[in-house]
């Protein structure tokens, strides 16, 4: 049994989180949102016979989402954790956030798309409030560390520092919504789902009997309670639903919208324009309120200008960056991971994709990573100010031209 093996540690050893001590001398705390991956961890440690402390964060005001299929965090997932905590056996915390989300995440999210931007919310949750405040209360609590359900895992390195890595189930890893994490949060969360598949974490469910075994996962933006996230937008920032012009390449306008949030970069649906050919959405310009449309050729970016970059590779960035590191990028979450080169240009840091990629949009992540596959290790990433195409197409009767000398910029 793993549990009289655990105890017949000798003092100095490591257990299976890789902390010294005992597991019944070590305290852990599990955020635990109510879904099945948080309460599987929860109850996995428990039964490895750590101190195990479960915390729910009440991050919004449930009312409209507290029996709405597919949101995560809602009221009915609080009462999921507690019935998870009861059954397992741990103390069980609910901290009000609500606050701190609205002003960190809520805010931000609607800032962001006002400014024709695509923003993320999940990562600013997990820089903001997950990995900063509630581990900072984990801190208080004594724990050793704080563990999530997340898909992802992390590795010692040889001078006893921590790498993030991909999870081995890469149809669930996560790992481009934790880019954000720092060295010191590292050192201190930890991942036991990250060497797992999303079965095996059902089945472990099912043997810990959880009533959350065959719960769905969360597909939606937790605090839009509609589903529609431009209500919320529309509440915090009028001014980002007002009508504007949709124009082409040339500038020339060819029809109207109702509000650049509706819009993200490489959007080919919901545009209402009749033409001869499938139009995208090329670049939102906040300013002016347009919505910028061109041929797929159009969405092809090649360099793309980082903000907020968060360095989590060997060394310090700007002593290893030299004339530049190769390595392999994630702009979307839905993407494989593609080649490119990591360089610092006029204070700030610049990527160049050696193949291009197609709808790069400003407010998402650019995500780096040491391989294009398997459980790579996350260098870090930074969220995207803006990309250029070093032959941007430009519209020229019926046909496509390349304007060699020309860079079309979407900021």
């Amino acid at each position: 049994m793993a549990r009289s093996r655990l105890k017949s540690m000798t003092p100095g050893m490591r257990n299976s989180l890789d902390l010294e001590g005992r597991p019944q001398d070590t305290r852990i705390v599990v955020a635990m949102s109510g879904g099945v991956d948080s309460s599987v961890t929860a109850a996995l440690l428990k039964s490895e016979g750590y101190d195990v402390v479960g915390i729910t964060l009440q991050l919004y005001d449930h009312g409209a989402a507290t029996h709405r299929k597919g949101a995560c965090c809602a009221g009915r997932d609080i009462h999921d954790a507690r019935n998870v905590a009861e059954r397992i056996g741990i103390p069980h915390y609910v901290l009000d956030y609500e606050s701190r989300f609205r002003e960190s995440v809520i805010d931000n999210f609607a800032d962001s798309y006002a400014l024709g931007e695509t923003p993320v919310p999940c990562i600013e949750c997990n820089r903001s409030i997950k990995f900063r405040d509630l581990l900072a209360t984990a801190r208080e609590l004594g724990a050793q560390a704080l563990a999530t359900g997340h898909y992802v895992a992390s590795r010692r390195l040889a001078g006893g520092s921590r790498a993030l890595v991909c999870a081995a189930d890469s149809d669930r890893d996560q790992s481009y919504f934790l880019f954000a994490t720092t060295r010191e949060q590292l050192d201190y969360l930890r991942f036991p789902l990250g060497d797992m598949t999303k079965p095996q974490t059902r089945e472990l469910a099912r043997r810990f009997g959880l009533e959350v075994a065959e719960k769905q996962d969360s597909q939606d933006i937790c605090f839009v309670p509609t589903g529609r996230y431009t209500d919320v937008i529309g509440r915090l920032k009028p001014g980002a639903i007002e009508p504007g012009d949709i124009v082409d390449l040339e500038g020339r306008t060819i029809g109207r919208h109702q509000g650049i949030v509706h819009f993200t970069v490489g959007q080919r649906k919901g545009l209402g324009i009749p033409a001869g050919a499938p139009l995208y959405v090329v670049k939102l310009d906040a300013t002016s309120r347009r919505v910028v449309v061109g041929p797929r050729e159009a969405l092809r970016m090649d360099r793309i200008l980082l903000r907020d970059v968060n360095w989590i590779g060997d060394g310090l960035l700007d002593d290893v960056i030299g004339d530049g590191i190769e390595m392999f990028v994630r702009v979307r979450s839905t993407r494989a991971p593609q080649p490119a080169w990591l360089r610092a240009v006029d204070g700030g840091y610049e990527v160049e994709l050696v193949a291009g990629e197609e709808g790069v949009s400003p407010g998402q992540a650019c995500v780096f990573y040491d391989a294009p596959a398997g459980q790579a290790r996350v260098l870090g990433g930074g969220f995207i100010k803006s990309a250029t195409a070093r032959h941007p197409v430009i519209r020229g009767g019926a046909q496509e031209k390349a304007a060699p000398l020309a860079e079309v910029m979407r900021t």
